[in-house]
């Protein structure tokens, strides 16, 4: 007997959810791969959103990230936060497989960036302007929605566009 395919049918509803998780998104879990070892790395960081939709970081040279997003730009984002109370695999997750792509401090989309990543994380105004900082477009190949228990969809980039 052929194994029954866990993901559903996409609908307007599982696009806007998973738009939604993008766009409150304050923070996620970035998956790369370690330049040096060939493991993999997660780490924890502050997300935004470009003009465009597309989520944004702003990371240090110095974090362990940088320097594997520099060798291999792939990467996987993992949005969604769950309350405080519950069981946390009862609530939406999206899981996000992208290429990062860094805009320099040299770069003219620098400056807008910035004024746009601010109004949207005015706490990064501590360390947005360090010399060792850069962004990095987390530009989205296809997805994952986890809606909750039993509604699993599989997303193309073009079914998140803002």
């Amino acid at each position: 007997m052929p194994e029954k395919d866990p993901f559903q049918p996409l609908d307007a509803d599982s696009r806007a959810l998973a738009r939604q998780l993008i766009d409150t998104a304050t923070s996620g879990a970035l998956a790369t791969t370690n330049p040096e070892t060939g493991a993999p790395n997660v780490t924890r960081i502050a997300i935004g959103t470009d003009k465009d939709g597309t989520p944004v970081t702003l990371i240090s040279g110095l974090a362990s990230h940088t320097p594997a997003l520099r060798a291999d730009p792939r990467c996987a984002l993992m949005l969604g936060e769950p309350p405080a109370k519950g069981d946390p695999l009862a609530f939406p997750r999206l899981m996000l497989d992208c290429r990062a792509a860094f805009i320099e401090r040299t770069d003219p989309a620098f400056a807008p960036l910035r004024d746009h990543f601010l109004a949207q994380r005015p706490k990064s105004k501590l360390y947005i302007d360090l010399p060792d900082f850069a962004f990095a477009r987390l530009e989205i190949d296809r997805a994952t929605l986890n809606g909750g228990f039993g509604k699993a969809f599989r997303l193309a980039a073009d079914d998140l566009s803002a």
